[in-house]
């Protein structure tokens, strides 16, 4: 039988938005997050806007300021430096691994999602680019069955998403972040771990590259 899926309880809507608002630097690091501003806007009680804040400080997007409330929380270079170091060390692996492991209905599947993440950032729909490309790596590494691994990006997933849409403000990396991720499936397909392991290591370390020239509201340094 098909699953039914559950629809989206009003706080899961409201706490989407809120994480898509910082994610999308919509709202910007530092920026107080106004109970009463935050309940107009998306229509919901101060409770569901407490949860929801309560939510994404866990996630390490919103910080409390004593006697001030709640901001968005800014990255350190320490911390945009150490994010990405984890991502090389676990995406490289995931994808190192994938190679030996993925079927062509795999191969196919990431094909599929590249060609949408692509046709997304050319429309400039940041959200749904974002979405498809953690569902493009969670393949991967369930694929090469590292688990764990995923755990520990999952965890990381709200600021990995808050960096990748600094990078994607940069219209170039609207192209080439793309067309390294068909490189990589193109490598899977080949059976060619090494080619693939180097271009997602490239791949990462251009984004890094990247954010370290732009600061955290996307504009060059």
């Amino acid at each position: 039988m098909l699953k039914v899926e559950r629809p989206k309880t009003l706080k899961e809507n409201a706490l989407e938005s809120l994480r898509d608002a910082i994610t999308g630097n919509v709202l910007k690091p530092g920026a107080r997050l106004v109970e009463r501003n935050l309940c107009e806007t998306m229509g919901v009680s101060r409770t569901v806007v407490r949860e929801c804040i309560r939510h994404l400080e866990s996630e390490r997007l919103v910080v409390g300021i004593p006697n001030s409330g709640f901001v968005v929380a800014s990255l350190s270079e320490d911390e945009i430096k150490e994010i990405y170091e984890i991502r090389a060390l676990l995406e490289c692996s995931a994808v190192t691994a994938c190679c030996e492991k993925a079927s062509k209905d795999v191969i196919d599947t990431l094909y599929q999602l590249q060609k949408e993440i692509a046709s997304s950032l050319e429309k400039d729909d940041i959200k749904t680019g974002l979405v498809l490309t953690t569902e493009f790596y969670e393949l991967i590494f369930k694929t090469a069955e590292r688990h764990v691994s995923w755990d520990l990006v999952a965890q990381l997933n709200s600021r990995i998403s808050r960096l990748r849409g600094l990078t994607l403000s940069t219209s170039g990396r609207k192209k080439s972040g793309p067309k390294d991720l068909y490189d990589i499936v193109k490598a899977m397909e080949e059976k060619n771990a090494k080619k693939a392991g180097d271009i997602c290591a490239r791949h990462l370390k251009e984004a890094y590259e990247i954010t370290t020239h732009l600061d955290q509201n996307g504009q060059k340094g």
